[in-house]
């Protein structure tokens, strides 16, 4: 039975469940609960910390593990990503007080208060900056009021509480960081079950990605409108009642469908549809 870490609270948490329960997978009904089993399709989750998952991975005594790119690195712990799953996406900055410095060479012999004391100071040593690292739980903005750092490192979203601190960020950013599924370094790869697993979340973010269209063209038309509407190998194309008409099916992306719309009515394409894809393996 495969055995899997899965958050059990914080910003990883819902997103993940509910990508598990898109790719067929039984959840918990209660955040209560900390473990459950999926008989069905032989997996049993662990709802553990986020900032824990990699260390347990990277134990052995789980298999794989969902937890944030920031959390994996942070953790130092012998665990690899394996698959981004394109939620919960961050950016790690520098911040302090206007002027105080431009970019982390400026670092030199100040002291940076951090919640992920090993990606900090995994950065500063890749940049040959000597500098000091105080790890605080949270609310680091406060660091520099209360004059404990002279810069914070920390999750960038919006901004806004930066700002409200009278901070502003600086440099390039440290790290880009997303949910993320790890496996313990060196495992094997080609582990049937785990293969199943990331061949369901793959699945997931594709029908994410892409929805279904349909439409209906001349067959004159039908080269520029598959030039609209290629698909991933290429578009199912069959013949209609009328003659000098045929259908044709392709997957699109999503974002730009409305647009793939517009234009394949201007060249005389109707009775164009899409529908969500719940569901694929590609």
């Amino acid at each position: 039975m495969l055995r899997i870490a899965v958050p059990n609270k914080g910003s990883l948490s819902g997103p993940a469940a509910e990508m598990l329960h898109e790719a067929g997978y039984q959840q918990r009904r209660e955040s209560k609960e900390l473990r459950i089993v999926d008989p069905e399709n032989e997996v049993e989750f662990f709802y553990l910390r986020p900032r824990d998952i990699a260390i347990y991975v990277s134990s052995g005594r789980l298999d794989i593990g969902i937890t944030g790119r920031d959390l994996l690195i942070d953790s130092g712990a012998d665990a690899e990503e394996i698959l981004p799953l394109g939620f919960a996406r961050s950016t790690f900055r520098f911040a302090a007080k206007p002027g105080t410095a431009n970019g982390v060479a400026d670092l030199k012999g100040r002291t940076v208060a951090t919640s992920y004391e090993g990606i900090v100071a995994g950065h500063l040593a890749d940049h040959g900056v000597d500098a000091s690292v105080v790890h605080l739980d949270g609310a680091v903005e406060t660091a520099i009021e209360l004059g404990v750092a002279e810069v914070i490192a920390d999750v960038v979203e919006t901004g806004t509480s930066l700002r409200n601190a009278g901070l502003e960020v600086f440099g390039e950013p440290i790290m880009k960081s997303e949910a993320i599924v790890v496996r313990r370094t060196g495992a094997d790869g080609e582990e049937p079950k785990v293969q199943q697993f990331l061949r369901r979340l793959q699945g997931v973010l594709v029908a994410r990605t892409y929805v279904m269209m349909d439409y209906d063209c001349r067959v004159e038309q039908l080269e520029k409108a598959v030039a609209l509407t290629p698909g991933l190998e290429s578009p199912t194309v069959s013949p209609l009642h009328n003659e000098g008409w045929v259908a044709v099916r392709a997957m699109v992306p999503a974002k730009e469908a409305q647009r793939i719309m517009d234009d394949l009515y201007a060249i005389g394409a109707r009775a164009i549809l899409t529908t969500a894809i719940h569901a694929c393996r590609l």
